[in-house]
């Protein structure tokens, strides 16, 4: 299955019902080490009566690289027949 990657600002009109959403940004208290979230998002169907978004978190806050962050997402995505990682990484700014 093919995994498309989305970044943040483009996803508006492309995020579905089910989705990988990583992050990753400069810890605010060194600099030089990056820390990544992974979560996968489900939004459920408005005809249900407990209609919710559920999100669980895979990896939270951990130092790991962009890359190494969006390689993991897209992995697990792909495992589960996930067709879309929404990625939200700043490298430039803290979080």
């Amino acid at each position: 299955m093919e995994v498309r990657i989305v970044h943040d600002d483009e996803s508006a009109a492309c995020v579905g019902p089910d989705y990988v959403r990583v992050s990753a940004w400069c810890d605010p208290e060194q600099d030089t080490v990056t820390l990544a979230t992974i979560e996968r998002v489900v939004h459920k169907r408005p005809d249900d009566e407990r209609s919710a978004t559920r999100i669980k978190t895979l990896l939270a806050e951990r130092p790991m690289s962009p890359d190494a962050a969006l390689e993991l997402a897209c992995s697990y995505a792909e495992r589960k027949n996930i067709p879309l990682v929404l990625s939200d990484i700043r490298l430039d700014a803290h979080r």
